[in-house]
């Protein structure tokens, strides 16, 4: 069964634009879990911009599901979640000035770097995915690496769907395949929303989470945070 992760970051980007804490991003983990959200993730960046790194401490002990950590595993990153021991850790290369991730890894070209990084979380007791883009041997190389799993970054699947949703998961689909042949969990975020979702999960059944933040904090704008993950759910239970 597909878990659905809520990524809270845009939560964080709300709160920072005035100042303050409201919204209140521990109170929003609080009330995502008790609306059936079986997990919360944040990408901390170097600049934060909106999730900050005392963020990431004090959601902590109040995140009772999954905790979920992405982002690009520079010093300052592995010395925060090596002290926060979330549940999962996502090993993303997004640069410092990106506006959100727009690439996965080339696991063959980076293998040593990720080997290394996967080892010392993976001795932490921590589960470790590498965000690759819909290719297999990026899947394949992940394995390689000493990942737990990979995430597929799912871009170019949601920009092509409504085209053509069979031509537009096909790449995915392999790539999960692969994965899946490699003894490797599976993992999908961005730009899923209530649209595409139902599709991916019913193509790719053996997806064990997927994190979606901007679609479901956008939609809760409009039916409210407890109804919208309630949809959200709705599409993952197949």
């Amino acid at each position: 069964m597909t878990r659905l992760s809520v990524n809270i970051n845009k939560i964080a980007t709300l709160r920072n634009s005035r100042g303050g804490n409201l919204p209140s991003v521990e109170e929003a983990a609080v009330r995502c879990q008790a609306f059936g959200a079986e997990g919360i993730t944040v990408h901390p960046r170097p600049d934060e911009r909106h999730i900050r790194y005392s963020d990431v401490r004090t959601l902590r002990p109040l995140v009772t599901t999954e905790f979920n950590i992405e982002g690009n595993p520079i010093p300052s990153f592995v010395d925060l979640v090596s002290e926060v021991r979330p549940e999962q850790v996502t090993l993303v290369p997004d640069a410092h000035d990106a506006i959100t991730s727009n690439a996965g890894w080339d696991t063959i070209a980076n293998r040593s770097f990720l080997t290394e990084i996967c080892a010392h979380f993976k001795g932490l007791g921590i589960r470790t995915s590498i965000f690759v883009d819909p290719d297999p041997r990026m899947a394949e190389g992940a394995a390689d690496c000493g990942a737990d799993r990979v995430e597929l970054y799912t871009a170019d699947y949601a920009a092509r769907y409504r085209d053509d949703p069979a031509r537009a998961i096909s790449p995915y689909y392999l790539t999960a395949a692969m994965a899946r042949d490699c003894g490797l969990g599976l993992n999908a975020g961005h730009d899923l929303n209530l649209e595409n979702l139902s599709f991916f999960v019913r193509t790719i059944p053996w997806t064990d989470e997927v994190s979606i933040g901007h679609a479901l904090i956008s939609d809760a704008l409009y039916l409210g945070m407890e109804q919208t993950i309630r949809a959200y759910l709705s599409k993952v239970r197949i």
